[in-house]
């Protein structure tokens, strides 16, 4: 059964039967025909505790801001507007885009920006409505549109710009409007109905803070936060102990190996100089990195062949096997002065044969080259499809200056090995200032700004410097490398990282991901972080992709079980114990191009 409800209208009302949760049967509509607006709500908060006097004046303030805006003039002009006064604020209903509403809304908070005795809340949602005629004689409006809206509105506080995830899905395919949607999660409303909401916050306007809803729902799920981390404690012994007794198994047969699946053991280094280790740790790096933009390939990650150190006995069909791939790639570098010889040799791990093997003795300054040659030779061998945008993303050199490159990678393996939690500050500080140089001197070094990027973030999420302006670093390196490769990977990945770790806003962690995906096919990193990134979601079927990163990363163990329970990025190192600091691979591995580095 239904009950009574009284709506206001313009100095009228309008009689409709509703049911318990406050929708309208079917029966009453059914000749009803309906349009879709894109509804504007507006509400004065606290309006009915001031006095008439003060009421009017606001209200009256409040409605020569909202007439005097450039939407609600040329929509009002057009005849595609339609306004629903509601004693303390209203409704406008737009019948061109979202983007009008929204447009409107930003215009009104600048606005108010001069009158801080206007304490003004919006909430925006695209919806059906339909103009009614009420017991008066006079035009009306109803539909889910406006209760919706007002609904999304109901979970602001004073200056909050909500939106519905329906009009933000909207938004965010237009990129102008990408960086200005944060999303909150469910809100609970009238009804026990839950609507999904987004944060409008751009350009000087509308609130950043959580509204007070939503922070009521964080202290809760703060006073649980404990008990997961326990939990997930209790899980990682269990993943370890499972490794354990799978290592002693007897391993995979032949037959379940793909045959497009190699991984990069790493190369050793020739060079009289032995501080050159870095540059040798580079180059098989960089080959990595060219190979996991293969999609038809299957390339194991860095860190799961870390293990195999070059200089020490090596069996390749044991490391084949424990890797789960059928070919293997070794090599050697020679770096004298401006030369640099390369060696490297690929090999069928299924029967110790050597497939493929060339010696590259160049200038320096064509190691770029050579990279992308081996790359393209061992797809050549494998029979693997090239496509010609993967062919060229292979041939883009990473930077024209070798000094750049060299700063690079010695800011890479400074922080590519953090065994120790006392030096990381140090460290990283140390490798923030070699990377700021290397992008001072070629300003589009793609993966450079990206690493600054990150390592400006890690200052912040461990707490080294967790200040407004070290998360304004670490972002602004991200918009200096987009002005020179918008599209890149690298770059999605990089914005990935940033709203994951510093923002905590997987909705865009999760978007930056799925771009990244595209262009980085085989990168084992990407499917790690969109594992974390679908589980803070609580999206746990969709944690699924983080297992194909393992079979990229053979010894992931670890990030198995952090995909279950990773520590919050706002968990400061002194309130955890070294030892707990260090289960974290992407805490202990913060080097590199990717999460393990």
């Amino acid at each position: 059964m239904g009950e009574l409800k009284l709506e206001k209208g313009k100095g009228s009302l309008t009689y409709l039967v509703r049911d318990k949760k406050g929708r309208v049967p079917v029966e009453q509509s059914s000749d009803v025909k309906f349009e879709i607006g894109h509804v504007l709500f507006i509400d004065i908060v606290a309006y009915s505790k001031g006095l008439i006097t003060e009421q009017s004046s606001l209200l009256e303030k409040l409605k020569e801001i909202v007439r005097e805006t450039e939407q609600f003039q040329a929509a009002k002009a057009e005849g595609k507007l339609l306004a629903l006064p509601t004693g303390d604020g209203g409704a406008l209903v737009f019948r061109s885009s979202p983007e009008a509403a929204v447009l409107c809304a930003m215009e009104i908070s600048k606005q108010l920006k001069q009158h801080p005795e206007l304490a003004v809340r919006m909430g925006i949602h695209s919806g059906p409505v339909n103009e009614v005629t009420d017991v008066s004689g006079q035009r009306n409006i109803a539909g889910a549109g406006i209760n919706i809206a007002q609904r999304v509105m109901s979970c602001g506080d004073a200056g909050h710009i909500l939106l519905s995830k329906h009009v933000a899905e909207d938004l965010e395919q237009y990129p102008r409007w990408q960086r200005s949607l944060h999303e909150l999660g469910e809100c609970e409303v009238k009804h026990g109905v839950k609507v999904s909401i987004v944060n409008l916050v751009a350009d000087g306007v509308g609130n950043a803070e959580p509204p007070q809803k939503f922070r009521a729902v964080q202290r809760h799920r703060a006073r649980v936060r404990w008990a997961e981390v326990v939990l997930g404690l209790l899980v990682l012994a269990a993943i370890i102990a499972a490794f354990v007794f799978l290592q002693r198994r007897p391993s995979r047969s032949g037959s379940t190996i793909a045959e497009k699946s190699i991984a990069v053991l790493p190369f050793e280094n020739l060079s009289s100089d032995k501080e050159n280790a870095y540059f040798t740790d580079g180059v098989q790096d960089e080959i990595l990195t060219h190979l996991s933009k293969i999609a038809d390939l299957k390339v194991i990650s860095r860190s799961s062949v870390g293990q195999y150190k070059s200089g020490a006995p090596r069996n390749l069909r044991e490391i084949g096997q424990q890797l789960a791939v059928a070919h293997l790639l070794e090599g050697s570098v020679q770096r004298a002065a401006n030369r640099v010889r390369v060696n490297a040799q690929l090999i069928d791990a299924r029967n110790d044969t050597h497939l493929w093997a060339q010696t590259y003795d160049r200038d320096l300054a064509d190691v770029f080259a050579i990279q992308s040659e081996i790359a393209k030779a061992i797809a050549d061998q494998l029979r693997a499809k090239l496509l010609p945008s993967e062919k060229a993303a292979i041939e883009k050199r990473p930077t024209s200056d070798i000094l750049a490159y060299d700063l690079y990678t010695s800011a890479k393996e400074l922080v590519g090995n953090l065994t120790d939690p006392n030096t990381t500050q140090q460290k990283l500080v140390r490798a923030i200032a070699l990377l700021q140089e290397a992008v001072m001197r070629d300003p589009q070094f793609v993966t450079a700004w990206c690493l600054l990027s990150r390592f400006q973030a890690r200052m912040y999420t461990a707490g080294y410097d967790h200040t407004a302006e070290r998360l304004k670093q670490a972002y602004a390196a991200i918009e200096a490398v987009s002005q020179h490769a918008p599209d890149a990977g690298e770059v999605h990945l990089a914005l990935a990282n940033y709203y994951y770790e510093s923002m905590r806003d997987y909705g865009r962690a999760s978007s930056e991901l799925a771009l990244a995906r595209e262009k980085l096919p085989n990168g084992a990193e990407v499917f790690e972080l969109n594992g974390y990134v679908q589980r803070r979601r609580g999206h746990w079927e969709g944690a699924g992709p983080a297992q194909r990163a393992h079979s990229r990363a053979a010894c992931a163990h670890l990030p198995a079980a952090t995909s279950l329970r990773k520590p919050d990025a706002d968990l400061r190192p002194r309130a955890r114990s070294r030892s707990e600091r260090w289960i974290d691979p992407r805490l202990a591995s913060v080097g590199g191009g990717g999460l393990e580095g």
